[in-house]
């Protein structure tokens, strides 16, 4: 009777122990699943953020005075190359100085007109 009860013992035991590595392996999944998940969760919200930014600043127009690189770059067509030549250039009294100086051609300055400007 006596080994019968040890023997039950240690079997209930052994399956505590293989639930308890079963739970400790769901746990890791369960972390290594939440790990992927915020970081693409990151990643889109990253996405949306850009989106929001174009967008709040698709109506106004960018000054070549004052506008960053990145700024300028995120113009359709403009090259980083292009960028530091409008830094460059600075100051402007219009827009237009951009192909009159030679710092960027006609047919490209003509797909970004519209969105331009130069303060003062």
């Amino acid at each position: 009777m006596y080994f019968v009860r040890y023997r039950y013992v240690s079997i209930t035991l052994l399956l505590a122990a293989l639930a308890g590595c079963t739970q400790q392996q769901n746990s890791q999944d369960l972390k290594e699943k939440t790990a992927q998940a915020t970081a693409e969760v990151k990643s889109d919200a990253k996405a949306v953020a850009a989106g929001i930014r174009e967008g709040w600043s698709r109506d106004k127009p960018l000054d070549l005075n004052t506008a960053t690189r990145e700024q300028l770059i995120s113009l359709p067509g403009v090259t980083a190359a292009e960028a530091d030549r409008v830094i460059a250039g600075r100051p402007y009294n219009e827009p237009g100085d951009l192909v009159t100086r030679r710092i960027m051609p006609k047919n490209e300055y003509d797909k970004i007109a519209d969105r331009l400007t130069a303060k003062k």
